[in-house]
């Protein structure tokens, strides 16, 4: 079994700075892409940003600048530092990883609520 487990997320004002965290942990044999994504009711979810296992990163438009990936390939974890937020920002935010574990395939954490309001 694979699990991956987010933390971080909360309630922060327009211009303030969170940073998520995602660690994934059971039978894993390797990671391969690892990432975010958000959703906000009646939409689909949408991606945020990925980061591959050799460190290349991909950013939505509407975070280039603002939000940074990072994860740690020995400790199996993935980060979002996330900075300059605005209300759109708000969403849940889920953690997504290619795994291969007993088999290779894709896996998603619980979600962790993120609010950007004054």
């Amino acid at each position: 079994q694979v699990q991956l487990v987010e933390s971080g997320g909360g309630l922060v004002q327009p211009g303030g700075s969170l940073r998520l965290s995602c660690a994934a942990s059971g039978n894993i044999v390797s990671i391969y892409v690892m990432g975010w994504y958000r959703q906000t009711p009646g939409k689909q979810r949408e991606l945020v940003a990925t980061i591959t296992s050799g460190g290349s990163t991909n950013y939505a438009d509407s975070v280039k600048g603002r939000f940074t990936i990072s994860r740690d390939n020995a400790k199996n974890t993935v980060s979002l530092q996330m900075n300059s937020l605005k209300p759109d920002d708000t969403a849940v935010y889920y953690c997504n990883a290619e795994i291969h574990s007993t088999y290779r395939g894709s896996y998603w954490g619980q979600g962790t609520q993120v609010t950007v309001s004054s």
